[in-house]
């Protein structure tokens, strides 16, 4: 696992880390409300190109940022609706894939079915500083 604290205008710092080590797969977006999830999206998209306005599908499940990078968001109605809308299947299609609000029980779901998967955990340090722990045991 590697750590950051890192201030939002020094995010790319980890932006970079990331789009070098990781560039198709799952990764799981964890942290509390307003931690930085939907910003850590934002700046990934923008750094692979993405010059669209990208936004928290929290009430629409999914977004597609282009071919190859989609953002979910399973806060409201869970894992379980998730999975029974098909949405597992997506997560098969190449590219990457971010899911804000993902959780143990999809890690495994993931790990079983032999889906790279990138954890990224942010907590709120202050209004201007996160500390993301990055977990690449899934990769």
């Amino acid at each position: 696992m590697k750590i950051y604290r890192l201030k939002l205008n020094e995010l790319s710092t980890l932006v970079e880390d990331v789009s070098k080590n990781f560039t198709a797969g799952v990764v799981i977006l964890k942290g509390d409300l307003a931690a930085g999830k939907t910003t850590f999206v934002k700046a990934m998209a923008k750094k692979l190109g993405v010059e669209e306005d990208v936004t928290s599908p929290t009430f629409s499940l999914q977004h597609c940022y282009g071919e190859k990078i989609f953002h979910y968001d399973i806060y409201n109605k869970g894992l379980e609706h998730f999975i029974s809308l098909g949405m597992l299947e997506e997560l098969d299609k190449e590219g990457l894939h971010f899911v804000e609000w993902g959780d143990d029980d999809l890690i495994e779901i993931l790990s079983a079915a032999s889906i790279a998967t990138l954890v990224v955990e942010i907590n709120k340090i202050s209004d201007n500083k996160r500390e993301y722990k990055v977990d690449y045991a899934q990769v």
